[in-house]
This record gives C-alpha cells, structure tokens and sequence, in this order.
C-alpha cells in the first residue's frame, strides 16, 4: 500500500534530487519526517522537523543542528557548540547524497 502525505514547501526550493546525487537543500525529507537528530530536537517522530529552516538568501532549506545548534539547543555550552555540528553532520549524513526513496508528485494546476 502506498502512503501519501501533503508537504507544503517553499515555492523558491529546488527541486528533490535524484537518489544519490548531492543534497541541495529541498527539504523534502525533513518536511515529511525528522532524521534521529530532528527526532531527539523536536522531540517527535512524524512531521515536520523543527530543526528544518528556510534561507531567502540561498532559496533552499538547511539543518538548524547544522547552522545554528543553540537555537535548538540553548544549554548547551558555546564551546561544545562545535561538536553538536559535528554530530548533527555526521547523523544526518552530510555531503554523502540523498537518501529519500521518495516519489514527489506536483499538485494539480488550479484553473483560474
């Protein structure tokens, strides 16, 4: 059986990416489900990750653990700040391609 879920994204993203070629930030993944760092930060399972967040300067989606991890993790100490990057990096594979076996299908054209 096949699931379908509805994910809003960003008109300006870039499309998915085929499966292996390099992650250029269109958030479907992390829209549709947090990975293990997104769960252990927002702190669920299904949904969006509130970790995700969208940069206008670059049109694309990036990893909150990744750019900012005291904005999610506020205790924690700017000197191990460096390694919560390091290890959100390394959980959520970094640099090693895209990994959501996912089909995207565009909605239908509204006629106006």
């Amino acid at each position: 059986m096949v699931e379908h879920r509805i994910i809003h994204i960003q008109a300006e993203a870039p499309a998915k990416p085929e499966l292996g070629a390099p992650c250029n930030g269109c958030g479907v993944c992390c829209l549709l489900e947090p990975c293990p760092v997104g769960m252990l930060v927002s702190r669920r399972r299904r949904g969006t990750c509130r970790a995700l967040l969208w940069s206008d300067e670059q049109a694309r989606y990036l990893c909150g653990m990744v750019i900012a991890p005291q904005q999610f993790l506020p205790w924690l100490a700017p000197l191990l700040q460096p390694l919560a990057v390091r290890w959100a990096r390394r959980l959520i594979s970094a640099g090693k391609g895209c990994d959501a076996e996912l089909q995207i299908q565009q909605p239908p054209a509204s006629a106006d």
